[in-house]
């Protein structure tokens, strides 16, 4: 609080959380501690100094999985979190709420796909361990930076699971034009969802970053050389589909196509990545860990994709379907 009196802070961006889903399921007491604790300290300091305007950002995650057959959800939806780190943003919303109705404090609060782009850390719970902090940005997608770096290596990208599931994409620019929209043109008490049109699965990432790195693919041999998983999160939302159109309304539109922001992104991580960040070999593994400020590499198994890998247009890549032939699980191309 003596912060923002003593700069005379009259607008607050509420980026900070913790946002690694799979460390949430094991660690879920410190996700409690920062995006609902922590967002309340902000909001009562808030309160106290009489801010403007309090823009909370949180995630399309509160929304839960949506069904391939289902319609986008509006800011209206019920919030139907299905992890530990979307149910702590969720219950952060709740209390920007309260602060609103109780104490009339002007707030905005933003739900955006998956960002990406230049600059970003390929794993963002240990961020805080290089930093030694505990907070970051809350909407932000590493496995761009996580895969490329791993491919500039000449080492193979590592899915959870069977890598069905798909994400949409926004590139970091786009992002902060939306928050630059809301900021001077959003109605307080509102939400806004900022909505990609991209949606890809991850398999189809895999194929795509393959195809712009020029690494040969086109076999099945050549695929699961460079494509591989490993054990899936305890669960794992299918998608995520939220509709932008109130944004739209302001005048926001996403104007980065999802080849022309790989495009850019790769290119910085092949050029800078490494040198960036340092030596990040522990952060490429599936599943790092965090102990104090020291991060230390996973340990779960990587293997083979038994599927078959299916590739259709614009580098999309499905699985075979598995059926018993003969008595044998089979894989057999549908």
């Amino acid at each position: 609080m003596d912060c923002l009196q003593r700069h005379k802070i009259d607008t607050i961006f509420h980026f900070a959380a913790q946002s690694h889903v799979d460390l949430s399921f094991g660690n879920s007491y410190t996700f409690t501690h920062t995006n609902v604790y922590g967002t309340h300290v902000l909001l009562e300091s808030a309160k106290n100094v009489g801010i403007k305007k309090f823009i909370h950002i949180s995630t399309d995650e509160v929304y839960g999985e949506v069904r391939d057959d289902e319609d986008d959800l509006l800011e209206t939806s019920i919030l139907a979190p299905t992890n530990p780190y979307a149910a702590s943003k969720a219950a952060a919303e709740m209390l920007v709420h309260s602060y609103q109705k109780s104490f009339k404090l002007p707030v905005i609060i933003v739900r955006s796909n998956n960002v990406y782009g230049p600059h970003q850390y390929p794993e963002s719970e240990c961020l805080s361990a290089v930093l030694s902090r505990r907070s970051y940005l809350t909407y932000l997608s590493e496995i761009i930076p996580k895969f490329s770096l791993l491919l500039h290596r000449g080492q193979p990208v590592v899915l959870h699971g069977d890598g069905t599931p798909t994400r949409r994409y926004l590139f970091a620019g786009d992002a902060a034009d939306a928050f630059d929209t809301i900021l001077h043109k959003g109605e307080i008490n509102n939400v806004y969802n900022v909505g990609s049109y991209d949606e890809i699965s991850n398999l189809t990432l895999c194929s795509k970053l393959l195809t712009y790195l020029n690494i040969p693919h086109a076999t099945q041999e050549e695929l699961h050389k460079w494509v591989k998983h490993t054990i899936d999160r305890p669960f794992n939302d299918h998608r995520y589909a939220v509709d932008g159109t109130k944004l739209r309304q302001l005048g926001w539109e996403q104007k980065t196509s999802f080849s022309e922001g790989m495009k850019i992104t790769v290119d910085w991580y092949k050029n800078f990545g490494e040198k960036w960040w340092g030596d990040i070999t522990t952060v490429l593994t599936p599943f790092p860990t965090v102990h104090g400020t020291q991060v230390e590499a996973g340990v779960e198994t990587v293997t083979e994709i038994p599927e078959t890998f299916q590739v259709g247009p614009d580098d999309e890549l499905s699985l075979g379907k598995k059926r018993k032939v003969g008595g044998d699980d089979t894989t057999m191309t549908a």
